[in-house]
This record gives structure tokens, sequence and C-alpha cells, in this order.
């Protein structure tokens, strides 16, 4: 044993599996020691498990994980400065500071990853305190999220700005969460709805935040679910997500959000059109825009052919029928009763339970993706696979080799690495 614990500890457990006894059981810790409180030269926490227990057999090596975690065990690895760092932004982010929550934004948005690290500290830190305050609410949810999609040109930031000033007028602290696509040259993004929405940036009830999507599908960004947790943790009771200028396939906000809003031009397309699109099945409620002067009369023709539409499709809730109306940003015909249907329909969806469910279903979705984007960047960074990478690229570009015997090779090569 004494022999053994100078190496890391992936030689450390090989080690034991040649020892000559049956069974032996260990219980490893997310810090520095071991049980016993022997030192190890490396922690267990880079295995990314605050608890594991290890059980030694004659065959071979079984591992059983414990998730019983706490917020101690995120905070053990930090330095007096970085526990400064997220106290402060937690702090300022409960009493409802914009530059905290800008911060405690940006640093969710890292990639670096030390700084994801941290976020994950705060995140945890800032979800007990949400859990906290929805059990002080009786159980209900402390913020309405809606999720807006519609193709580029709907009049999108045009009606967050007439529907968020509507909407602080009445008390509401409102957040606006919008999404811009990068460009797959530069990798750069414009981030111009805030530019658009000049009004209500300058309104203090309202927080605006543009995001890029940095390549990610679904017209979302990769921590849009953090986001959401932190502007809720601010205080902010109504969240706005604004999706990129979408087709038929990009709704993967419909998996964050209460409630989905499709908003549409007067020229949107025919019936059959709105039949085949993925997205119109996701909808809770349709908004025809631009609802007046020479556009009412093609306004009211989409009203009437997606209603017609809608009747086709697969009723996805028990309480709730998804409705299409008429609104217009410019003289704010239709928004006031838009509101009132989207409160009906968070009402409705609370008294039955299907909202609680909605919720929950959503937290796994966000596991399996956290998990789906982990286990990929954890596959590409493995020694045995960066190696193989640019020599089987050559290959694929030379028609060598397909690039399913590629996929199939490196696949292998993750298996039978060196863990």
């Amino acid at each position: 044993m004494p022999m053994l614990l100078p190496h890391p500890h992936q030689h450390f457990l090989k080690g034991l599996l040649r020892a000559p006894f049956r069974c032996y059981h260990f219980i490893f810790h997310s810090s520095t020691h071991l049980g016993s409180g022997i030192p190890c030269a490396q922690p267990f926490n880079s295995l990314g498990l605050h608890c594991t227990k290890w059980m030694l057999l004659s065959n071979g090596l079984k591992r059983k994980l414990c998730v019983q975690t706490t917020l101690k065990d995120h905070t053990e690895g930090l330095s007096d400065k970085e526990q400064r760092f997220v106290d402060k932004l937690y702090s300022g982010l409960i009493q409802g500071q914009r530059a905290c929550l800008a911060e405690a934004i940006t640093l969710v948005e890292s990639t670096h990853s030390r700084k994801k690290e941290l976020a994950q500290v705060l995140l945890q830190k800032v979800l007990l305190y949400h859990r906290e305050q929805e059990q002080s609410n009786r159980g209900k949810p402390l913020a309405f999220r809606v999720g807006l999609s519609g193709p580029p040109g709907a009049g999108k930031s045009t009606f967050i700005e007439y529907f968020g000033k509507m909407l602080t007028e009445r008390g509401h602290k409102l957040s606006v969460l919008a999404v811009d696509p990068s460009s797959c040259t530069s990798g750069g993004s414009l981030l111009g709805d805030k530019t658009r929405m000049t009004e209500l940036s300058r309104d203090m009830n309202a927080y605006i935040r543009p995001s890029p999507t940095r390549g990610t599908l679904g017209g979302v960004t990769r921590t849009t679910n953090e986001v959401i947790l932190l502007c809720e943790g601010a205080g902010y009771d109504i969240i706005l997500i604004e999706t990129v200028g979408v087709g038929q396939s990009e709704f993967a906000v419909a998996d964050m959000v209460d409630m989905f809003v499709l908003l549409l031009p007067p020229a949107g397309g025919d019936e059959l059109q709105g039949i085949k699109r993925g997205i119109i099945e996701m909808a809770d409620l349709v908004a025809v825009t631009k609802s007046d002067g020479d556009l009412i009369v093609p306004a009211r023709r989409i009203q009437a052919e997606y209603v017609s539409a809608l009747k086709l499709l697969r009723k996805r809730s028990q309480v709730w029928k998804p409705k299409v109306i008429r609104i217009s940003a410019r003289s704010g015909e239709g928004i006031s009763e838009m509101w009132d249907k989207m409160k009906d329909f968070q009402n409705l969806m609370l008294a039955s339970g299907e909202l609680t469910a909605k919720r929950r279903k959503q937290q796994k979705v966000w596991m399996w993706n956290l998990i789906q984007e982990s286990v990929l960047e954890h596959f590409r960074t493995h020694p045995t696979v960066r190696e193989q990478i640019p020599l089987l690229e050559q290959k694929v570009l030379t028609g060598a080799l397909s690039p399913g015997l590629a996929a199939d090779f490196l696949l292998k090569a993750f298996k039978s690495g060196d863990y």
C-alpha cells in the first residue's frame, strides 16, 4: 500500500486489482485525502465524483456511485479568493443587483475549465436559495418562463419592446434573454436585439441579456437553462427567451419554458405549410404579428388557416388547447388580450399539475444535455482519440476511408484507451 500511494489514482486502483485479497471496500471523498486521512498525490474529485465506493472483486472493479453531495463538497477545492468571489456574486445576485447578475451570467457562459467549476458552485448555491423561496411560496413556481420563436422578420424584438413595457408598468420584473446566431465563418455575433429595444433597455425593472449561440443548435445557447435560474434568483418573475430566427425544427426552447409562443408574420405560408412545420406542434400560443394597416386582411386569413391546421395536430395537454390570435406591436392591438391568455394558460397548468410535471421533465432533459456535452468533450480530449483525429480526418478527405469507418475506429480507440 505505501508503494502505491505516491502514484496517481489510476495506477493506485490498477495496483489494487493485482492484490491477492478477494474483497475489500474503500470510500474516497472529494478531497485530497483518502478515507483514513492518508494524503494522496492527486485528488479523487478529478474523476468528477463527490462520493465513490470502490469494491474490489477477483474478476474486476465494481463502482457504486453515491449521489449524496452537499454544498460543502463543491466548495472544498476553492481558494479563499475564489470563495470570496463566489460569495460576492451570490449575495449581490439574490439582492437583485444587475451588475452581479451580468457577471454571474458571464461566468456561467465561460468555457474556461476553472471558471466552469466556479460557475457550478454558484449555481448550486442559487439553486438551494431558489428551492427555499419556492417552498415559502407554497411550492408554486417563482417565475413564469415564456419562450418566443418565429422566423426572421416576424417582429419578435418589436413585440418584446411593447409587451415588456406593459408588464413592467403592471409591477412585474422582466428578464429578456435574446439569443443571436453566431457566424459560421467568423464565429462572431451581432447581438443587436438590445439596440432594437431602446425604451425597455432603459427600464430598471427589465433586464436584457443578448447571447450568441456559439454553434448550438435549436435556437438557444448552451447555457440558457443556467441563465434562467440566475435570473429567477435575482428576483425576476417573468423570463422571456427570444430565440434566433427559426425555421421548422429549431424548438429546443420548448424544453426550457412553461409556455412556448410562436410569432408568425402575415405572409407565413399556406395551411399545408403550417401543418408540416414541426415547430407548430410545440406551440401553446400562435400570434400573427403586424396585424395593422394593409396587413389586417392577410393576417385574418393566416389566423383562420392556422386555426384549421392546429385541429389536425395531436393534443399535448388535457387542460389547454393552443390558440391563434392577431396582434400589432405598433398599435398595441391584441397584446393585452394575449397576456390574459398567457395567464389563463399558467393558472390552468398549475391547477392541473401539468406545469409541475413539465418542469420535472425539463430538469431531466437539462441533465442529459449536460451529460452529452461532457461525454463528447471527454471523447474529443482523450489522448488516444486526440492523436488519431488528424490522421483519420486526412484519410476521410482523401477518400481512403469513409466517415462511418473513421467514426467506428475512433470509438474503438476510445474504448480500448488506457484510462
